[in-house]
């Protein structure tokens, strides 16, 4: 194993919140995703820039990693190697996942479970991560299923949405604990101090929706997040930015989020076609140029990439397989953020104002998750 320190002028130097009481702030999969691990290791470098007072712990290959890393000054501060000689294949079933101990995204789910490390970070395989989460890192005694989160854009700022997929079928109480999840993950991530809450539904009115939807609506009234519920929002609202945080199941959820990205898609196609189709629309483009610059900025998937299975003992943060540099730098500022606001801390915190589990909430059928589905954020 390599390891190299942090100097105490970096730490000194650190604008963020103090390091967590773990000895890693994030244990990182160096061999999970399409680029990896050129793509990782470029990430943390721009990470190591942002969070100068961070460790992480780099699990993968050694004979890879060490050259890689040593042409990359910042990340080599920050992180110490741990030698993984697997990885987990992006077709791999999670089933065979959970049976890989030495791979690089168990081995770096293992200093999670073990303390080691506050959270993890992985570009790797969705359904083998949400499973080694689950069972490696496990789920909070208080929550019944933990939930898949992510940010997206809206016309307001951002927006947090969740379920994305990891709980096809919920029931009244899974999503009151949603909300519970959603509300710290917006006060951590996005700085809110009141994040408005909103669960999604076919209609505003109160009558709309099934009775477990109404149910749901009901317990968070009765809640501690009662302040902030705004009651019911349709699919238009996300974009609209009407309220901070969405809650769903993770089948509507996760169609919203596709339904999403294949909009925003279009758009782009639309725009292309429209700005090359004549002369006259290519100097319109020129003369267009500066404020669709800065639209493509906003719309950046890169700047929402980071997925974050929630509920856990620990912080687990998805990023998308195929991103870049930048778009890992991101997934880590999103763990990083969660750890140094006592994410998981503020979880229980809202879940211990929530009467116990009982027969009003009357469960569902139990739905297949992610790692069944092979669904994916």
């Amino acid at each position: 194993m390599s390891q190299v320190t942090l100097t105490s002028a970096a730490a000194a130097s650190a604008p963020h919140a103090p390091a967590p009481a773990a000895g890693f702030s994030l244990a990182i999969d160096a061999m999970g995703g399409d680029h990896a691990p050129d793509s990782v290791l470029d990430g943390l470098e721009i990470a190591a820039e942002r969070h100068p007072q961070a460790r992480f712990l780099l699990v993968g290959d050694e004979a890879r990693l060490q050259p890689l890393l040593a042409k990359r000054p910042r990340a080599a501060k920050a992180c110490t190697i741990r030698h993984a000689p697997a990885s987990i294949p992006g077709d791999m079933k999670p089933t065979a996942a959970l049976r890989v101990r030495q791979s690089s995204m168990r081995v770096a789910i293992d200093a999670v479970a073990g303390g080691e490390a506050s959270g993890v970070v992985s570009a790797g395989n969705t359904g083998a991560l949400m499973a080694l989460g689950k069972i490696v890192v496990k789920t909070l005694p208080e929550i019944d299923r933990p939930a898949l989160a992510a940010i997206g854009p809206s016309a307001r700022g951002d927006v947090v949405l969740l379920d994305l997929g990891a709980n096809i079928v919920c029931d009244a109480r899974n999503l009151l604990e949603f909300a519970v999840m959603g509300d710290a993950f917006a006060r951590a991530v996005l700085g809110l101090t009141a994040p408005k809450i909103g669960l999604l539904n076919v209609g505003s009115e109160e009558l709309k929706g099934d009775d477990r939807v109404r149910l749901a609506a009901e317990m968070l009234r009765d809640s501690i997040l009662a302040p902030n519920f705004h009651g019911f929002v349709e699919g238009h609202d996300i974009t609209a930015g009407t309220v901070d945080v969405v809650v769903t199941d993770g089948f509507t959820g996760n169609v919203a989020l596709k339904t999403g990205e294949g909009a925003f898609k279009l758009v782009g196609s639309l725009l292309k076609q429209v700005f090359t189709s004549s002369l006259a629309a290519k100097l319109g483009y020129l003369l267009a140029r500066p404020a669709l610059d800065r639209l493509r900025e906003w719309m950046d998937p890169r700047r929402y990439n980071g997925a974050v299975l929630i509920g856990l003992n620990g912080v687990v943060v998805k990023s998308h397989g195929g991103t870049d540099a930048l778009g890992f730098a991101h997934a880590v500022d999103v763990a990083m953020d969660m750890v140094t606001h006592r994410f998981t801390d503020r979880i229980r915190e809202g879940l211990a104002t929530l009467p116990p589990r009982g027969k009003a909430a009357e469960a569902a059928p139990a739905g297949l998750g992610v790692a069944e589905t092979g669904a994916t954020p």
